[in-house]
């Protein structure tokens, strides 16, 4: 068996959520919303499921769903893309990743990694055979900081890897720290995959920057996007991959031999929704801050340190100020005996883990996020 697999534990989201079916409690660990979706968006591909094509779509993507990402980022970011040449359709942004990161790198590359991270990365490295220079980033804000790039990156350094906004730590970075990211990359000849799915759940009126509009990066960014976290659809699997065409060739080369294509009635009603108007990203934007928003004033009342989140769907909490020192106990026995699943951040890590953080999606109705809050309160309680 291939030992990068065969050794790996279950995803700590499966765990979670298991545990949550399990206990009959309520879900605020894996991030996906409670509501159906938007509803013009799903009837676009339930009228395509009938009336449309069903077989192969091309291996690249719909030729319409490809003009209109390019169309799509060229109004929100700025981003002149080709789409016969710079844009591929993937079966999801995890797949897109895995794409990307086995066609690019070659066995004993060294690949840059920010933690914490994303669960899948580091196995799909390793398979690659890449070597792994992680760095931790710190909390409350997990900045990136020159020292700590200045120790992991050299003339070794093939890749690197950014997730922004960042999840489980709902920051977004700030355009300093992409122009720092962009220096190093530049100076050492190194390609950047930016995981960039949570790009339209921003808040406080930020706007999200790409790294690939930095100085020097536009020919070397593989830049990936998600219509299942920009619809909150999060169940179809629908990823985007923007490259120049030599890096693009080379990501489609592993494309065509994971999944080859994905669903065409999902592609026409995803190249639909691309072009909705701001106001429907504007309100998306909205009514996932108000959500953020009542779950964070709620469980500041009830005694819990809550850190900023300026992206995604979660926030997370501070367990050490109620005298909690292990994210994973407290969270087996926060859905045990109180009826919340949440998400340690500890299993974000690869080594030196912090422990003392804890994950909440807040993407729920508002039912949903009071009735959490209500069993919440017992937590703090106990701990006074």
């Amino acid at each position: 068996m291939n030992p990068v697999f065969a050794n790996l534990p279950t995803t700590v989201f499966t765990v979670m959520s298991g545990l949550a079916r399990e206990c009959g409690a309520i879900n605020l660990g894996q991030g996906f919303p409670d509501d159906p979706g938007p509803e013009d968006v799903r009837r676009q591909a339930a009228e395509a499921v009938i009336a449309g094509d069903n077989q192969y779509p091309p291996m690249m993507g719909l030729p319409e769903l490809r003009a209109a990402i390019a169309t799509h980022y060229r109004h929100h970011q700025d981003l002149d893309l080709d789409p016969q040449t710079e844009v591929m359709v993937t079966s999801g942004a995890t797949e897109a990743l895995a794409a990307a990161l086995l066609s690019l790198i070659a066995p004993g590359d060294e690949v840059v990694l920010f933690a914490p991270l994303y669960d899948a990365y580091l196995p799909m490295v390793r398979q690659a055979g890449g070597v792994p220079r992680i760095v931790n980033l710190k909390p409350p804000h997990f900045r990136l900081e020159e020292e700590a790039l200045a120790a992991v990156f050299s003339d070794r350094t093939k890749l690197v890897v950014l997730n922004n906004p960042l999840n489980p730590s709902a920051t977004v970075f700030s355009r300093e720290n992409l122009a720092l990211l962009a220096g190093f990359c530049t100076r050492h000849d190194v390609i950047a995959v930016c995981d960039e799915v949570w790009e339209h759940i921003v808040f406080d009126g930020a706007a999200h920057a790409p790294l690939m509009a930095q100085p020097g990066m536009r020919d070397r960014t593989v830049k990936i996007g998600s219509a299942g976290k920009i619809f909150g659809l999060t169940g179809w699997k629908v990823g985007f991959v923007m490259a120049a065409p030599p890096l693009l060739r080379v990501v489609a080369g592993a494309h065509q031999f994971l999944t080859f294509t994905t669903p065409p009635c999902l592609q026409v009603a995803v190249a639909y929704g691309l072009g909705k108007s701001d106001d429907y990203f504007t309100r998306m934007r909205e009514r996932f801050a108000r959500s953020r928003d009542r779950l964070g004033a709620g469980l500041t009342e009830r005694g819990f340190t809550v850190l900023p989140s300026a992206g995604t769907y979660f926030l997370n909490v501070d367990i050490a100020p109620l005298g909690f020192t292990d994210d994973v106990a407290f969270c087996e026995d926060l859905v045990r005996t109180h009826g919340v699943a949440a998400i340690p951040v500890s299993a974000f890590y690869d080594a030196d883990p912090v422990r003392h953080i804890v994950r909440l999606c807040f993407a729920k109705s508002d039912a949903t996020l009071d009735a959490a809050l209500d069993r919440l309160g017992q937590v703090s309680r106990r701990a006074a």
